[in-house]
């Protein structure tokens, strides 16, 4: 049953990384985290391990279509690898559930965007 719903996990956040750009993390964390009771560390470790055949398939495929700036992808390439070691070291001091809360959070603040954005364009 596990592997039936990890790979369901899997199937959705690919679909929706196909769809709208998304690494599958808006997907994985969450689920990882309440359905498989993996902590929030390890879900949000175990996503971004499991992002990474997903981002380089789009990338595949974006770059097909002519929709790939390699500049733009390799400067963000770049600060991320920096931005995610400090980001390993807070995470690590942080208890389970502040981390939840600020994963949380960001969900929220980043729907709010999203749909500011849409109403302003419409």
């Amino acid at each position: 049953m596990t592997i039936a719903l990890v790979v369901a996990i899997g199937a959705a956040g690919g679909v929706l990384a196909g769809l709208f750009g998304v690494g599958g993390g808006i997907i994985f964390v969450p689920t990882l985290a309440l359905v498989l009771g993996l902590t929030q560390l390890h879900a949000e470790a175990s996503s971004l391990l499991a992002i990474l055949p997903t981002a380089i398939v789009g990338t595949w495929r974006q770059r097909g279509y002519g929709n790939l700036d390699v500049r733009a992808a390799a400067v963000i390439g770049v600060a991320s690898i920096v931005g995610v070691q400090g980001g390993v070291v807070v995470a690590e001091s942080l208890s389970d559930s502040t981390l939840r809360r600020l994963f949380g959070v960001l969900l929220l603040i980043t729907s709010a965007h999203i749909v500011w954005r849409s109403r302003r364009q419409s």
